[in-house]
């Protein structure tokens, strides 16, 4: 007989974590996936009160290290990856100038701690399961600052979803690659290429 999934929500640094056992586990029933999409819809909730307290540097590098993304704060050549060493010191002093979001499990409700960031130059959304359109509707919070952008392995984006990066006028380099909803992969490379003329494009593969 398959072994149950057993978790729970403890406190860990400010903010819960799963727990497993060590039996083994059957991650897609549809009880487990549940679980999984609650804790992710709690780990990506703005906590407009933890901005004012800290920042929203600071606020939006504790989400993306709780989804499992890792970031690069300005002036600092090292990547911030353990959530328990996160800096500290006043609100304007760690700015956040790259995001690697690589199998990370950041929602469209957490991309709102984007609305205040004005440093971010570079954004990696590879292999990422809940990216849909609406995470890339949201990037335009990012456009006054976002040079550099990948969108891969995300199999929810789809053409819809890609046309609104046309307003990200400060890309200077874009790749994306394996993605399986863009029905009209070739159109849709070529109006991104029209909009986005001093961009470089890397599309094959899309």
């Amino acid at each position: 007989m398959a072994a149950v999934l057993t978790a729970a929500c403890v406190r860990n640094k400010g903010f819960p974590c799963l727990l497993l056992s060590n039996t083994p586990t059957r991650l897609h029933t549809a009880p487990t996936r549940l679980l999984w999409g609650w804790l992710n819809t709690v780990f990506n909730k703005v906590d407009d009160k933890r901005i004012e307290q800290v920042g929203p540097d600071r606020a939006a590098a504790e989400w993306l290290l709780r989804c499992g993304a890792h970031v690069r704060f300005k002036d600092r050549p090292s990547w911030q990856r353990d959530y328990n060493t996160l800096p500290t010191g006043p609100p304007q002093k760690y700015k956040i100038e790259e995001i690697d979001a690589t199998d990370s499990g950041v929602m469209h409700i957490g991309f709102e701690h984007f609305k205040h960031l004005q440093h971010v130059k570079s954004l990696k959304l590879n292999r990422c399961m809940y990216i849909t359109d609406e995470c890339i509707g949201k990037l335009h919070l990012l456009a006054g600052t976002l040079q550099h952008l990948e969108v891969t392995s995300c199999g929810n984006v789809t053409d819809k979803g890609l046309m609104q990066l046309k307003d990200l006028s400060l890309l200077e380099t874009l790749r994306l690659f394996d993605l399986p909803a863009v029905r009209d992969k070739t159109g849709t490379v070529h109006l991104l290429e029209k909009f986005l003329a001093n961009c470089e494009i890397n599309a094959e593969g899309i």
